[in-house]
């Protein structure tokens, strides 16, 4: 950043000089008040859709939607707060797509543990985090789980988010010959959402201004007008535009940590899950946002990075007290950056708007999964590209990748994914003479999943 780009920072607003200057670095680093501001509404509206699928997809464990809404705009703003003022980094943080679908759909409707207890295990996950996040463990959990196993695990979960939001739109429906089918186009339902499918990714292509939560705004709308179930519209009237913020009174400090504690072993391999995917989501932002933003260090080191973590990991110990899942620092920061954000002024700008959202809780209640399957669809093909780093030629690197992803999609659980992909990567390693290689983590990790494997053997 020059001399002279500081100096018009600065000037953009008299007040960058004053106590928000000296907090949050401003002119320091070439930046100001109103620039902030921008900031963080752009981040706002890039990850706002959050708002209505968060909800839509955790209320299906058996949760009050409403109360869903308030939870997780609350777990949005503490943690954003949190990341703002302490780490003084333009990240925003929120609920966690992927995680609340494995919460939902794995180890609620699959597994049938109790969502207070699966809360109680997010709240233990992060906990576990935090202690990761300030000693130098980091680094070597960082080191030794092979790229190899994250990537399929990633890509399992972003394939497993698209097959989910199609089913529950009713565009993926039950077939006694195939197992699965198209629904019938003969269905308005599928249509919208067929619709909104061819939709919404030309607006992420043409990059559209908050291109994901304006196609759910715009299939909402539709829906009003398009004919559903028993009679019904897709989109219901709400029962009013602005109300008074609802406590989540049903969701909130319902965890039952008694019941993860007596089913610690079956919890233990979904333990892992989350605290790999917090990780290692976590670290990926930071590196994508500070690079962005040109904050890294000379070394190439990331600023306030324990803070950073430490925030995240703080916020899955307090979200789940709301009554959401797994949150984390979201990529979608990086269009704030883009907008000029480089401090933490971002990040609580992004918590306020958050904050005027639970004004209007109605609205998101009412919200169909027809408006929201296509948003899920975009962000379960993010989660794919990590595979572009993989060298799928090597069969040692192909194989683990494809038993996770295809696994945990045809038998609907992530668990069966990630023992497949890791027992057959230690396999390979093993065959090809790399055995050495193979981290320790990952050979307890094989022992995990075969005593998973045994034990819910003998309960189901």
């Amino acid at each position: 950043m020059t001399e002279m780009t500081k100096l018009q920072a600065a000037s953009e607003k008299p007040e960058a000089a004053g106590l928000l200057d000296r907090a949050f670095r401003l002119t320091e680093r070439g930046t100001s008040v109103g620039r902030e501001m921008t900031a963080g509404a752009t981040t706002f509206a890039a990850m706002a859709y959050i708002i209505a699928v968060n909800p839509a997809i955790m209320s299906n464990a058996g949760m009050d939607r409403a109360d869903l809404v308030s939870a997780t705009a609350l777990a949005a703003i503490f943690g954003s707060v949190m990341m703002g003022l302490w780490a003084n980094l333009p990240l925003a943080v929120a609920p966690a797509m992927g995680s609340n679908v494995i919460f939902t759909y794995v180890i609620v409707k699959q597994m049938g543990m109790p969502w207070q207890g699966a809360l109680a295990m997010v709240a233990f996950t992060g906990v576990m985090f935090l202690i990761l996040s300030l000693s130098k463990l980091r680094e070597k959990v960082a080191k030794d789980v092979p790229e190899v196993l994250k990537i399929g695990i990633q890509a399992a979960v972003g394939t497993l988010i698209v097959f989910i939001a199609l089913r529950g739109a009713g565009f993926v429906v039950q077939n006694p010959s195939t197992y699965i089918a198209m629904g019938s186009l003969r269905s308005p339902p599928v249509l919208l959402t067929l619709f909104g499918l061819l939709l919404t990714p030309v607006l992420v292509v043409r990059r559209v201004p908050a291109a994901l939560i304006l196609s759910i705004v715009l299939l909402t709308v539709i829906g009003f007008f398009v004919p559903g179930a028993n009679g019904k519209m897709v989109t219901s009237m709400p029962s009013a535009i602005l109300s008074w913020p609802r406590w989540p009174t049903s969701t909130f400090m319902a965890l039952d940590v008694g019941y993860l504690f007596s089913h610690f072993i079956v919890a233990l391999p979904l333990l892992f899950y989350f605290l790999c995917a917090e990780f290692f989501s976590t670290l990926g932002t930071l590196i994508g946002v500070t690079g962005a933003a040109n904050l890294r260090k000379p070394d190439g080191s990331i600023p306030n990075a324990t803070a950073a973590f430490a925030t995240d990991a703080t916020a899955s110990i307090v979200g789940p007290l709301f009554g959401t899942s797994v949150v984390t620092a979201y990529i979608e920061s990086i269009t704030g950056v883009q907008a000029g954000g480089r401090t933490g002024l971002t990040s609580l700008t992004v918590a306020g708007f958050f904050f005027l959202a639970l004004f209007f809780w109605p609205i998101f209640v009412i919200i169909p999964s027809q408006a929201t399957a296509p948003a899920l669809v975009l962000v379960g093909v993010l989660m794919l590209q990590g595979l572009a780093r993989i060298d799928m030629t090597d069969l040692g690197n192909a194989i683990p990748i494809v038993l996770t992803l295809l696994v945990t999609v045809l038998t609907n659980n992530l668990i069966n994914g990630m023992a497949l992909g890791t027992l057959s990567y230690i396999a390979l390693e093993v065959t090809i003479g790399r055995r050495a290689q193979i981290p320790a983590m990952v050979w307890g990790l094989g022992v995990v999943f075969i005593a998973y494997a045994i034990v819910t053997a003998q309960i189901f």
